[in-house]
């Protein structure tokens, strides 16, 4: 038989609140993680062209580029397959300095980034959609093959 005092009653309350508590951290840090992958991209890949930069009214700058990753593997026939895919970017801010800078046609980077959709209406008044990738961090990856 087990006797109830009113510091049982206590300790059960808080070993309760306890594990509540740490159920309540952990559910907040499995939720940051989880926020932080949320439209969320990284890329390894090179520049197709040389980056195209715009300097917008009030002094803010803004990068245009695209980049090729590629993709190889083995068809059913045993045919060695190569791919690429082309992906547009932009950049913002301090991130254009460093493109500017650095990046060259042909230059092999890394990039961090988010996807962006926008739309607009061309020339003949046709609604055009886009996808971009917007550029967060940028990191130059081996020797320069720029051309």
């Amino acid at each position: 038989m087990q006797i109830s005092t009113p510091l049982h009653r206590q300790k059960t309350t808080n070993s309760f609140i306890d594990n509540d508590i740490t159920n309540s951290i952990n559910k907040l840090k499995k939720q940051k993680t989880m926020n932080a992958l949320r439209n969320k991209v990284q890329l390894i890949g090179n520049l197709g062209m040389a980056p195209e930069i715009k300097t917008l009214q009030g002094g803010k700058k803004l990068a245009k580029l695209s980049i090729a990753t590629h993709e190889s593997y083995k068809n059913a026939k045993g045919e060695l397959v190569k791919e690429t895919q082309w992906h547009n970017l932009i950049a913002w801010g301090k991130t254009v300095d460093i493109i500017e800078k650095y990046l060259k046609k042909g230059t092999e980077v890394a990039i961090d980034g988010k996807l962006i959709n926008r739309n607009y209406t061309d020339k003949e008044g046709v609604k055009r959609y886009i996808t971009e990738i917007q550029v967060n961090e940028v990191l130059l990856i081996g020797g320069n093959k720029a051309q």
